[in-house]
Parts: structure tokens; C-alpha cells; sequence
């Protein structure tokens, strides 16, 4: 069985709140970060990719250029993300790529996982196997699978051309498993 890392909502709540709160130069930058790269389960180095022309604010919406030969989809932002990342915009002035470093340039993936270590430190996050950005795309995955999607929607969602890819988020959940003896029950398939 594959052992994935990924944030309890519990954790991941304390860890958007431990952002707002930390109040730094850069907090309404980062916030941004942490919930696009949930909200549409990008890794470390697509988050570098994005640029301000793939947002469509009308409709919510990013278009995700996904690597390690994933397919690209566009993801709706919720309210929270969408009013956030709006102001980000508006307020340092972004007009090409969606999250620059201190010197103009895509923001790197190893500062995304010192942003990681910083902001879990302050959450109180004590398992530091989850210390890595690449937590928030096995955690927006998790939470998926155990919302009830299925796992060719699942799929699309991650991006996965293969969906032996997607299947190891279903081993973590318990909602499916509770579905299917619940199936089993009514159908007295089980004595």
C-alpha cells in the first residue's frame, strides 16, 4: 500500500488561518497560493506556470497547465479563493504571471516548501512528513474521493491520464468503503 501524506480539514483550516495571521509583506501572495494550489491540487512547480491571462474572473475559473504528463483542465475557484485572489491581483498590480518571486520571476518550488515549513510551524502542524507543498495537491485528493466523487471524476479533476494514478486517493477514504456495505446491507448480499 502507497503512504501518501495529506492535511486533515482540521489541518488545513489552522494552516489557511495561521497564513492570514502571520500578516507578513507577502501573507495575501501566499494565501493565494496555498488555496489555488488546493483548490485546483497543483503541484509545487505548476503554480509557477500560472499566469493572470488564465484566470477568467467572470466565471471563476483557472485553466491549470499540469506537467508530469498530466492533462491540463480549468478548475472553478470558490468564493473564498476567488474574492482573495482578486484582490491579490488588484492590489500588487499582477498583470502576467500569477505568482512572481521577489525578483520578478515564476515563484520556485523550493520556496514553495520553505512557505510550507514556515506557515506548518505556525499552524502547529507537528507531522513534518506533511511539510511539503506537495501535501495540499494529496490532500485536495483525499478530501475529493472522500466527498463522494467518483474516480473517473476524480481523474479529470487531478489531471491523471492513467487513473491507476487517481485510484491510490481511494485507499484513504472511508466514505466509499461505508457506501458499498451499505449497498451490501439492503441488498442482504451479506449474511
Amino acid at each position: 500500500m502507497q503512504t501518501v501524506k495529506y492535511f486533515t480539514q482540521d489541518e488545513l483550516a489552522s494552516l489557511f488561518k495561521a497564513i492570514k495571521k502571520k500578516k507578513s509583506k507577502y501573507w495575501l501572495r501566499d494565501y493565494c497560493i496555498f488555496r489555488v494550489a488546493y483548490r485546483c491540487a497543483l503541484r509545487a512547480s505548476e503554480v509557477g506556470l500560472l499566469t493572470v491571462a488564465e484566470y477568467n474572473a467572470q466565471r471563476s475559473e483557472l485553466y491549470c497547465n499540469r506537467l508530469k504528463n498530466s492533462q491540463n483542465n480549468t478548475i472553478r475557484l470558490d468564493d473564498e479563493t476567488k474574492k482573495a485572489l482578486e484582490k491579490y491581483i488588484r492590489d500588487y498590480g499582477i498583470d502576467d504571471c500569477l505568482f512572481p518571486s521577489q525578483v520578478s520571476k515564476p515563484i520556485s518550488r523550493q520556496t514553495l516548501d520553505l512557505l510550507m515549513r514556515k506557515y506548518c510551524k505556525v499552524a502547529k502542524i507537528s507531522d513534518k512528513k506533511k511539510w511539503h507543498f506537495h501535501s495540499l495537491k494529496h490532500s485536495v485528493a483525499v478530501h475529493l474521493a472522500d466527498s463522494g466523487l467518483d474516480v473517473k471524476e476524480l481523474q479529470h479533476y487531478l489531471g491523471h491520464k492513467n487513473v491507476n494514478s487517481t485510484l491510490v486517493y481511494f485507499q484513504f477514504t472511508t466514505r466509499q468503503q461505508d457506501n458499498m456495505y451499505k449497498k451490501l446491507e439492503q441488498r442482504n448480499y451479506l449474511v
